[in-house]
């Protein structure tokens, strides 16, 4: 009986237990509107029949185990940290996860971004572990000059990029086109894949209202000044100060910002245009979703967006996105899109009033949507499917230096 893969993945904040007892029963998590990765993780795992140990960062611990699966939740030491301490902090939980990858005996180790810093993992393939990157985020920011950290962080991983990885799974073209940049174009495969969504999750959602007022903008993320909320309180703050009153902007999300922005948007009397619903679960976003007309993704250039889910969702829901090329998918999107320069406050407002007001350029942009959707439900573009190909990739090269070793001792 040939032995079975053990597979390490370890991941950003996700809830991997919640995912896990929803996945067992077949069922979709219900705190996330796209499909988890570490559920396609399961799935694949299944489908090889190996043996897998997932880690995710929480701010809380959580341990489960089956015959196949070890999974826990595991708190972020220094959480909060910055400079030195952060550095600190990503070296730290780099070394705890290779002793994971010991004690586990993995043959693969599937990391993603922000666990620990990339030129880490030197030291897993030092130990003969077979590394996968999952890269959910650019690796600079493409608009800002590249911080000395990151430029020295980059520079000590360059070989891993170059040739010590069995592959490595990209959200964007971005992604893709960065790590070219970073080994002038010699590195292992990179397999870009989409967030997966199903079908049954948008296929009722109303189309958008074109008569009823008000005109509802719609934005879902992390409230964070990088994620460019304050520049949507400038915004209704303009229209206001214009007479426009019937231009209303949903806030969803939570976020170390929530508690400042809600108290400007009280202190600009605004509460009736600017409404903060802090976290949304999946049911309140549909609904939230079938009332809007459009969705806003105004991620500031110093973020390092990765792709960004609800451009998807938005497209996925019928309703145009505005946003500008700091984020990533605007590159799979762009027919459905009203595309704006960099941290452009006025040329995000216009591109609302110019959907506002023109209904043909709304419903060319709406109708595009509906162009663009099929991407986002196919199955071999989605992170599990990208992953199983690396592995089953890695498998036929070792039966192959297999079979050539047997050959050459045969003579």
């Amino acid at each position: 009986m040939s032995k079975k893969l053990r597979i390490l993945y370890a991941v950003g904040p996700e809830n991997v237990v919640e995912a896990y007892k929803y996945w067992i029963k077949n069922q979709d998590s219900p705190s996330q509107v796209s499909v988890p990765y570490s559920s396609q993780f399961y799935e694949v795992c299944r489908s090889l029949d190996a043996v897998g140990y997932v880690v995710s960062q929480s701010d809380k611990s959580e341990f489960i185990q089956d015959e196949r699966f070890t999974i826990e939740r595991r708190p972020i030491p220094l959480a909060s940290a910055t400079g030195l301490m952060y550095h600190f902090r990503q070296v730290w939980c780099g070394l705890v996860l290779l002793f994971d990858a010991i004690r586990f005996k993995a043959d693969f180790v599937i990391i993603s971004s922000g666990t620990t810093h990339w030129f880490m993992l030197y030291l897993f393939s030092l130990l003969g572990h077979k590394i996968i990157p999952s890269i959910h985020c650019v690796l600079w920011a493409k608009y800002l000059p590249v911080r000395l950290a990151d430029k020295l962080s980059l520079r000590l991983g360059r070989n891993l990029f170059a040739d010590k990885f069995e592959g490595m799974l990209a959200v964007s073209h971005d992604i893709a086109e960065q790590v070219a940049q970073l080994t002038d174009g010699e590195h292992q495969p990179v397999l870009e894949f989409f967030p997966s969504f199903r079908r049954k999750d948008f296929e009722n959602i109303p189309e958008p209202s074109e008569q009823t007022l008000p005109f509802r903008v719609l934005f879902a993320g992390r409230i964070e000044e990088n994620k460019g909320v304050f520049d949507l309180l400038s915004i209704m703050k303009r229209f206001v100060g214009e007479g426009i009153k019937d231009i209303v902007f949903d806030v969803c999300g939570s976020g170390s910002a929530l508690k400042s922005l809600r108290l400007e948007v009280k202190q600009a009397a605004i509460e009736d245009n600017f409404i903060c619903h802090g976290h949304c679960s999946k049911d309140r976003m549909r609904e939230i979703f079938g009332r809007s007309h459009v969705v806003i993704v105004p991620t500031k250039k110093e973020f390092s967006e990765g792709f960004n889910r609800v451009v998807c969702e938005s497209i996925l829901s019928g309703r145009p996105v505005v946003t500008s090329s700091v984020c990533p998918a605007l590159s799979y999107v762009r027919e459905a899109v009203v595309e704006v320069p960099t941290d452009d406050i006025k040329a995000y407002g216009n591109a609302l009033l110019k959907l506002y007001g023109d209904k043909l350029f709304y419903d060319q942009k709406k109708q595009a949507c509906s162009m663009l959707q099929e991407q986002f439900y196919d199955g071999q573009k989605s992170w599990g499917a990208s992953l199983k190909s690396i592995l089953l990739s890695a498998a036929t090269k070792k039966e192959l230096k297999l079979a050539a070793d047997e050959v050459v001792s045969h003579y």
